[in-house]
């Protein structure tokens, strides 16, 4: 879904240099990938959430927009009314 890569075999390889075991290693570089993934899932927005949410300020535009329209003709009703 992202376009986040994690390189399992180079985390392993670094791990293996730096005095882990091959089995520590893997397991250690699967349980990193898992964990990305797992995080990137969570914490980035998919293309449904970012049209909701579109779809959610335009909908608020237009209330905001009625809201004006309808407050500016109560006061034009208002200053007409005294002025007259």
């Amino acid at each position: 879904m992202s376009g986040v890569t994690f390189d399992t075999l180079k985390f392993s390889r670094k791990l293996r240099e730096g005095g882990f075991t091959e089995q520590q290693a893997e397991a250690l570089s699967e349980a990193q990938k898992e964990a990305l993934s797992e995080s990137l899932e969570t914490s980035l927005a998919s293309r449904t959430d970012i049209f909701r949410i579109e779809a959610e300020i335009k909908l608020i535009k237009w209330m905001i927009g009625a809201t004006f329209a309808a407050v500016m003709a109560v006061l034009v009703r208002l200053f007409m009314g005294h002025v007259a």
